[in-house]
């Protein structure tokens, strides 16, 4: 077991609550065909954006936890979670960039949280590599 920091268990308490929050839309999408919160629904390769989020969630989580028992050294830990919260990053950053003219033209009211879901799944992203990058200058 490695000691765990507490920028690790901030890593893992920010893809936990990516992965609740990007399961909690896909679980609306896949039960009821419609997408959360009266948004827009994008699609990538035919798949709901929100299922690709959720698995980069999921993989997130994974690795921290693997992390956390040993499985992985910090190094290599670090780097997959900048590879995947890059990622991420760039997938929600396109889909984020395609609802501006929506929130320009309509503001902030036209969505239910007040930004696009994708937005907030980016700031996640964000968070998750900074804190990563951060940690790996360490």
């Amino acid at each position: 077991m490695h000691l765990i920091t507490g920028r690790f268990r901030l890593l893992f308490a920010l893809s936990i609550a990516g992965l609740l929050f990007a399961g909690y839309l896909s679980g609306v999408k896949l039960f009821s065909e419609v997408c959360a919160l009266n948004e827009p629904c994008p699609y990538f390769l035919g798949y709901p954006a929100c299922y690709y989020g959720f698995a980069m969630y999921a993989v997130m989580t994974i690795l921290l936890t693997q992390y956390f028992w040993g499985a992985l050294t910090r190094s290599m830990a670090l780097n997959a979670l900048k590879v995947v919260s890059g990622a991420g990053i760039l997938f929600s950053g396109y889909f984020t960039l395609q609802e501006l003219p929506r929130l320009f033209a309509e503001g902030f009211s036209s969505y239910v949280l007040g930004l696009p879901t994708c937005a907030y799944g980016l700031l996640v992203y964000i968070a998750i590599f900074s804190i990563a990058f951060a940690a790996h200058r360490e």
